[in-house]
């Protein structure tokens, strides 16, 4: 079955679909409307109990309605929580804006409670780390906390992944305790200086990121897919028409996660991330989007959807 701890946060969704952004100042009318839950490491787990890994994710709640969504979410998924609700602080949420003819997105995300995860709230769950197949965390919550999630894994000898979204600054030595790390092309650029516009660049990138210590690192491209360090481009798996990006990335790493705690070897794993992304794309929302297990290995297996 496999084993997945994810240290990350839950975030109540409210997307908004419209033709553009407004501009300061104005109103414009949308063209649709979800809440729903979201937050990286909510639906990368999520994504992971849906391919069928035993999934957990570390985290911190507010005591609110948005706390019950989370709670609820988790358990449709088969997630297990392991959360510390916080009383005066809320569940973080997010505003998301919907490009309504390409599905393209932008985010605002308030953690709430959640921005006070520590190291004191990882160190806590280092038993549970401790056992698992794999160690998954992001970087929504303080880098500070994903840094001792990273170090009681790689202790442990648990195979560690490292999101690194939104781009942040990291402390010396963080991304040697990285198995994989798996930024998307803005956030590769962040970590090393270098843009990320072609085959060529993303894997100038990635060879970067491994002299920076990662193991192996893995660059999302979006509709093209990943740049996977020894191995090139690995393609975009497509299921249909995109109907929103939002949560791709995400999928990609749950898919990925629970493939690589399932035994795969890392190439496959790494194409059943993209299946599941590709799933994810063609559906709205964000947790609600995740597909199955199933549904993964039938896009896998069906010839006339495959890769691009």
């Amino acid at each position: 079955m496999g084993k997945v701890v994810i240290l990350g946060i839950f975030m109540a969704d409210t997307a908004y679909r419209a033709d553009r952004l407004p501009r300061i100042g104005e109103t414009l009318p949308g063209r649709g409307f979800m809440l729903g839950p979201g937050g990286k490491g909510s639906n990368q787990a999520v994504a992971c109990a849906r391919i069928g890994a035993e999934t957990h994710i570390v985290t911190r709640l507010g005591q609110d309605d948005f706390a019950g969504m989370a709670q609820a979410t988790w358990a449709a998924a088969g997630v297990t929580g392991h959360v510390r609700q916080v009383a005066d602080s809320h569940t973080g949420a997010a505003f998301i804006f919907v490009d309504d003819a390409t599905g393209d997105n932008a985010i605002i995300i308030a953690p709430g409670a959640a921005a006070g995860i520590g190291p004191a709230d990882v160190q806590a769950q280092a038993g549970l780390i401790g056992t698992a197949d794999v160690f998954v965390t992001q970087l929504e919550q303080p880098v500070e906390a994903a840094a001792r999630g990273l170090e009681i894994a790689r202790q442990a000898g648990v195979t560690t992944i490292l999101n690194p979204a939104p781009a942040a600054a990291l402390p010396p030595g963080m991304l040697a305790l990285c198995d994989y790390a798996t930024p998307n092309e803005t956030e590769a650029e962040a970590l090393t200086g270098m843009a990320v516009d072609s085959d060529a660049t993303a894997g100038r990138a990635a060879e970067r990121l491994r002299e920076m210590g990662v193991g192996c690192p893995i660059i999302t491209l979006g509709a093209r897919g990943v740049w996977m360090h020894g191995h090139g481009l690995v393609p975009a798996i497509t299921a249909g028409a995109v109907v929103d990006t939002t949560g791709a990335g995400d999928a990609f790493n749950g898919g990925f996660a629970a493939a690589l705690s399932q035994g795969l070897d890392p190439e496959q794993a790494v194409r059943v991330g993209c299946a599941t992304a590709g799933l994810a794309v063609t559906r709205p929302g964000t947790a609600a989007s995740m597909p199955t297990g199933a549904e993964v290995r039938a896009l896998m297996a069906d010839p006339s959807l495959g890769a691009v």
